[in-house]
């Protein structure tokens, strides 16, 4: 810029001057016509013309090995009203005299106008030094942008440091991202606080910076959708932030949100944190996938000297191990089969969100991202499986959180669940409360999930968890208003009218017993009454003291103690004891054989071994569209004379072949002497195929004879599958519940087991039963999501219900077994 003239403001004034820079300055910042982008690009424009101003008439004609560099923010031209200027004076080291004194002429008219001035005087090796040795400083010269004086001086530099990146990036890389990891755990998610800071806080200005310097790097990239609006959300909330205050903060104070709010046209100040919230969420969620992406390539890159010595240099194919119909896991990450057709199989975004949270590992964005570009809609109601989906995700305790988050980023979660587009990054002005809305209801899904086996339906527990907040966001009691929006969820999800009933209770009380054991006197017959007549029955009463646990635990520290907890139950104990009249919750199976079963019956009594049938079963009709769903399954009948091991024998051999229980009940029938003689066990079962197809019939029955025979070692079979299968994290799941239940039945003592459902439990239940000797008359399996809720009804050798002292040491054997 030498020899030009000096730039002048609109009115004439010489903003060389500070008073001409300061007085355009300030006519810039109140222009109510403009503002966010143009604005900080203006102020940028302003600010680097009155500096190369300053810099051509300080240097006059010796601008040769000397130049002005702005870096950090104001190198990306985002300047907000009072940020500070990062400056760096770069020099050939030629005459430090001459360097000092016009550093002098530069800083002091910028102090002189009170702006807040960040400021270095290097040569270019000791500009590298610094980087070398400050990651802060890397990252600001990584923004760095020619003012004035020597341009080839400042274009050196950017090579050179842009260079030095690349080639440390190995190892700078996860010096950045455990920079991010202090900052977000000193600060906090800035989609959660009620006073943010915008720039340090997680998913905020700083994130956004990180991200681009991860992708200078060349090693990996950010997902790009959205990124930049949301970064430009957040600076315009700092630009309206620092003119109400008149201060250069970051933080979004709680008296100052209604100012911003309004100043950004925005109704109120909720609207505002919705606003920043939902960039934050943008930010973080591309933060996630971009640090994970960095470690994959490390990873690879640290194993492939070793690689190319194996394979001769040739790239082996990334393993891939299948998880459910249609998903794989590869390389630390869930991600679609090859096979899998997100447009036929409208059930998959769901089936593979569930794999994934089940087995520990994050959802591809890729996979998300074609999910949610071509899956096909789940038709109205959902059909059984994707309501099992559902609630396996629901269960699987804290990688719950990524993968919903995963699913929300890519708008998968509002496609399935429309209602929650209301409660999604709403704040709660509650200190109790330390979430939003909608990661409030996933924390209470995540509590709940290490509840259920203190009860008989987790499936509602979960469910309940995730809907009991949903009327939030909408006028009046959001209790009241919760349980209209739960009713007709939950008919979309697949429940039948019972379950809905249920649900929608949970919804609309599940203050209830909270507020009752603390603001009312629990010796007045009345109060216990009230609560009695609104929870109606035993098993809701159950439901409602774990989802009053789950959501306090999910609020806050504050929400919860033990003196709540014992007011809680104590009031449950009451509730329940006037409730105790009702018939038992699990009975004893009484229905009839099918003329089908009795023919199967028969013939096993006839030829002395197993018989069995395969037969599809398809869900019920779609009411609204009169169209029927895929079939979900088969049922399995099998009829075997009554012998030991049936029971372990038949699970054992389902799991061998891959295929999983969903329901199955097992009962002995005595046959009439004209018929046959003697009893024979009936198996009613409904099993899918965990991936690919169902073996044939014949197969099975082949080796179900060989596994009543001992001729087929099942449990050493199952040991080198598990043995040579790849070991994954998975999910903590609470540990199995065994217990007995009293007084359910007349003829039969009954055990109730509670567990996560795996791969071969059944064989396990059915191994240790056999253990303790005593013989399974009838049984209820049933899996909801990823919990198994079993009921055995067992008898003694002779045919009668086991002591209580002899019902409760099988009940400590088998859970003892489990935990093994």
């Amino acid at each position: 810029m030498n020899g030009a003239s000096a730039p002048k403001g609109p009115d004439g004034a010489d903003e060389t001057e500070p008073g001409g820079y300061a007085a355009a300055r300030l006519r810039l910042l109140t222009e109510g016509a403009r503002s966010g982008p143009p604005r900080r690009a203006a102020l940028a424009r302003l600010t680097d013309d009155w500096l190369a101003g300053l810099f051509t008439a300080a240097a006059g004609g010796a601008a040769r090995g000397i130049s002005l560099v702005a870096v950090g923010g104001y190198g990306r031209g985002e300047l907000s009203p009072r940020s500070d200027l990062d400056l760096l004076l770069l020099h050939d080291g030629a005459d430090d005299a001459a360097v000092a004194a016009l550093a002098d002429r530069l800083w002091y008219p910028v102090w002189d106008l009170g702006l807040d001035l960040d400021h270095a005087v290097r040569t270019p090796a000791e500009a590298r030094r610094t980087a070398r040795d400050d990651l802060k400083a890397q990252l600001g010269l990584l923004d760095a942008r020619h003012l004035a004086g020597d341009l080839g001086l400042t274009t050196a530099l950017r090579t050179t440091v842009l260079a030095d990146w690349r080639n440390q990036a190995p190892k700078r890389l996860p010096e950045l991202q455990q920079l991010c990891a202090e900052r977000a755990e000193r600060q906090g998610e800035l989609r959660y606080l009620l006073e943010p800071d915008l720039k340090e806080a997680r998913g905020g200005l700083r994130d956004a910076t990180a991200l681009r310097a991860v992708a200078a790097s060349w090693l990996a990239d950010a997902p790009r959708e959205g990124l930049a609006e949301a970064r430009r959300q957040l600076l315009d909330v700092r630009d309206a932030l620092h003119l109400a205050t008149g201060r250069a903060t970051d933080r979004l104070a709680l008296q100052e949100q209604d100012q911003v709010a309004a100043d950004l046209g925005l109704p109120d100040a909720d609207a505002l944190l919705r606003r920043v919230y939902e960039a934050a969420r943008v930010i973080a969620y591309a933060g996630d996938v971009t640090w994970r992406e960095v470690g994959r390539v490390l990873r690879s890159r640290a194993v492939r000297p070793r690689l190319r010595a194996i394979w001769g240099g040739g790239k082996p194919n990334a393993e891939r191990s299948p998880l459910a119909e249609g998903v794989v896991e590869q390389d630390g990450e869930v991600v679609l089969a090859r096979t899998a057709r997100p447009e036929r199989d409208p059930v998959l975004p769901l089936r593979a969100a569930a794999a994934a949270a089940q087995a520990g590992l994050p959802l591809s964005p890729h996979a998300v991202r074609r999910l949610a570009a071509t899956a096909r809609p789940l038709p109205t109601p959902w059909p059984t499986e994707a309501r099992e989906q559902l609630v396996t995700l629901l269960g699987s305790g804290r990688p719950t959180v990524e993968v919903w988050e995963a699913m929300e980023a890519e708008g998968l979660i509002t496609r399935l669940l429309p209602d929650w587009e209301r409660v999604s990054c709403r704040p709660q002005r509650n200190a109790v409360h330390v979430w939003t809305v909608d990661r409030h209801l996933i924390e209470t899904a995540v509590r709940a999930s290490a509840l259920t086996r203190r009860v008989h339906r987790p499936d509602l527990l979960l469910v309940a968890a995730l809907l009991h907040d949903i009327g939030k966001g909408w006028p009046g009691d959001h209790s009241v208003a919760g349980e209209t929006i739960a009713r007709d969820m939950a008919g979309r999800i697949g429940f039948d009218r019972a379950d809905t009933a249920v649900l929608a209770v949970l919804v609309r009380h599940h203050l209830l017993l909270v507020e009752t054991a603390t603001r009312r006197d629990l010796d007045d017959p009345a109060t216990v009454r009230a609560v009695a007549d609104a929870v109606g029955t035993q098993s809701t009463l159950e439901l409602l003291h774990a989802l009053t646990e789950a959501d306090a635990l999910a609020t806050g520290p504050a929400a919860w103690s033990a003196w709540r907890d014992s007011l809680v139950a104590e009031l449950v104990r009451r509730v329940s004891a006037l409730l105790a009249g009702e018939a038992p919750d699990t009975p004893e199976p009484t229905d009839t054989p099918t003329a089908e079963q009795e023919r199967l019956a028969v013939e096993a009594c006839r030829t002395g071994g197993p018989v069995l049938a395969l037969r599809a079963r398809a869900e019920e009709p779609v009411a609204e569209r009169g169209e029927v769903a895929e079939p979900l399954g088969v049922e399995l009948l099998i009829a075997v004379p009554d012998q030991p091991g049936v029971l372990p024998a038949v699970a054992g051999l389902l799991a061998l072949h891959r295929l999983t229980v969903r329901t199955a009940g097992l009962r002995a029938l005595e046959l009439p002497r004209d018929v046959g003689d003697g009893t024979v066990l009936l198996l009613n079962w409904r099993v899918a195929a965990e991936y690919g197809s169902l073996p044939q019939a014949t197969r099975l029955r082949a080796d179900l004879v060989r596994a009543l025979d001992g001729s087929l070692d099942i449990a050493a079979r199952l040991a080198e599958r598990d043995a040579a299968g790849p070991r994954r994290r998975g999910v903590v799941a609470p540990p199995p519940r065994v217990t007995v239940a009293p007084a359910a039945s007349r003829h039969a003592t009954v055990i109730e087991v509670r567990a996560q459902d795996a791969p071969g439990l059944l064989f396990r239940i059915g191994c240790a039963l056999e253990d303790a000797k005593v013989r399974v008359r009838s049984m209820h399996v049933s899996t909801l999501g990823a919990n198994a809720v079993d009921a055995f009804y067992v008898t003694g050798p002779a045919g009668e219900p086991l002591p209580e002292p002899e019902a409760a040491a099988v009940a400590r054997r088998l859970e003892e077994a489990l935990r093994g």
